[in-house]
């Protein structure tokens, strides 16, 4: 498998790209990979439409997760393998619900949600994981509820009234200390 820019797509079962290595943990739904990324299987790795490829660090430019994080049952194991996965400089574009918001708890799937301070270990607090490189986010954006978006509020207001925040999109680059 030869490309110049390799982007990794989590779950791909609802959102399957042809630009893409897709990847999902179920068998029942399209993907090129078959992955918990929890805990990757280093080395040789099997794709229909693919080919074979061997997965090694910092094989990906980018990786993106959308509405995968709060299904995962060990989100450190996770997040360490795509920062392991993830050339220095690549972005994890994130999409997730926000812990207030409908979404969050409606899905009898999701084990967790989301707020502002949920990347804190994944970047400033990284040492506490054992991580010697980290994530930084540059990006953070706020989805509202339809309705939260005619409301006369700062964000401040906005995040803690409840149903008003429906999703965060976050983009966690790779880099080192």
């Amino acid at each position: 498998m030869h490309n110049d820019s390799l982007v990794l797509n989590l779950g791909s079962g609802k959102d399957f790209r042809e630009d893409c290595i897709n990847a999902d943990i179920q068998l029942r739904v399209k993907h090129d990979w078959l992955l918990d990324i929890c805990n990757v299987p280093w080395g040789d790795a099997i794709s229909t439409r693919l080919g074979d490829f061997e997965v090694q660090p910092e094989m990906f430019d980018a990786i993106l997760a959308n509405d995968v994080l709060e299904h995962l049952p060990d989100l450190v194991g996770a997040m360490t393998s795509c920062k392991k996965l993830l050339k220095t400089g690549g972005e994890m574009r994130i999409h997730v619900p926000y812990d207030l918001s409908y979404g969050a708890w409606q899905d009898p799937t999701h084990l967790r949600a989301f707020n502002e301070k949920s990347w804190l270990y994944y970047t400033d607090w990284h040492w506490y994981l054992g991580w010697e490189d980290r994530f930084y986010v540059t990006h953070l954006e706020f989805r509202l509820n339809p309705i939260a978006q005619d409301l006369k509020l700062t964000q401040e207001e906005l995040l803690r009234t409840p149903r008003a925040v429906d999703s965060m999109f976050v983009v966690l680059t790779k880099g080192t200390k």
